[in-house]
């Protein structure tokens, strides 16, 4: 993977277990070399399980099992510190299980990376980029929410809401996992955000985001909602010198 370095994918789940080995096999398929991380917050439809099952046969896969449902910031909070504590990972990437996120592009990432980026963000809103599979209410909390972060936070960045992103370990830990407490949409805007700050070089690739096929979108109205608030004290925060 880019920079000579291990790849840890870091993949948040909560009852996906129809989408876990399709998206396993499209991972590998595309980044053979790189190790997987599923955190699965005790899924009731049994994802741990399986999870559980494939690293068992396969060494590329852990797992790490959480109490409940806790989140998808703290799951990415976690598996970050556990991955920046093994050396052999140089970069660190966020994939959707649910098959809204293509490996496809995952080479586009590394090109990225190799350019000098210490972010890559897989952009929904850059020329070659789009959506497929969303109703209207979708599309304007995602570009709506992402147009409103950007303009409270002074950023050239175009889709600050992505989920389809990779981080350098330079990029991780220049961020303080401690101080984010963010969940959903405001947690990769946070960490972007933090990033940026810390004089890190972010990069937009273009893809093309196909919303999920099986199971429920964990997508509501209540986190899009703390999105709002967020922005604003990270604004707040920048301005007392607190970032």
């Amino acid at each position: 993977m880019a920079q000579g370095d291990g790849a840890l994918i870091v993949t948040p789940t909560y009852n996906e277990r129809e989408n876990l080995e399709p998206f396993l096999e499209g991972l590998f398929r595309y980044a053979p070399k790189a190790d997987v991380l599923v955190v699965d917050d005790a899924s009731p439809d049994g994802t741990g399980v399986l999870a559980d099952q494939i690293a068992a046969r396969d060494p590329r896969v852990t797992v790490l099992h959480r109490a409940g449902k806790l989140g998808l910031g703290s799951a990415y909070r976690e598996a970050f510190a556990l991955g920046l504590a093994n050396p052999k990972y140089g970069v660190f990437y966020e994939m959707d299980t649910d098959l809204s996120h293509d490996p496809r592009y995952l080479p586009d990432f590394e090109g990225a990376l190799d350019g000098g980026a210490d972010i890559v963000i897989g952009s929904r809103n850059i020329p070659g980029g789009g959506v497929e599979g969303w109703g209207l209410g979708r599309h304007v909390m995602s570009k709506g929410g992402s147009l409103y972060s950007r303009s409270i936070l002074g950023l050239g960045v175009r889709d600050l809401t992505s989920g389809f992103k990779a981080f350098t370990r330079r990029a991780l830990s220049s961020i303080d996992l401690g101080a984010v407490r963010s969940e959903g949409y405001s947690f990769q805007i946070e960490m972007t955000y933090r990033a940026l700050r810390s004089g890190m070089r972010v990069a937009e690739v273009p893809i093309v985001f196909v919303d999920r096929r099986q199971g429920a979108s964990k997508m509501s109205r209540k986190i899009f909602v703390e999105a709002i608030g967020v922005v604003w004290k990270l604004r707040i925060d920048a301005l007392r010198g607190k970032l």
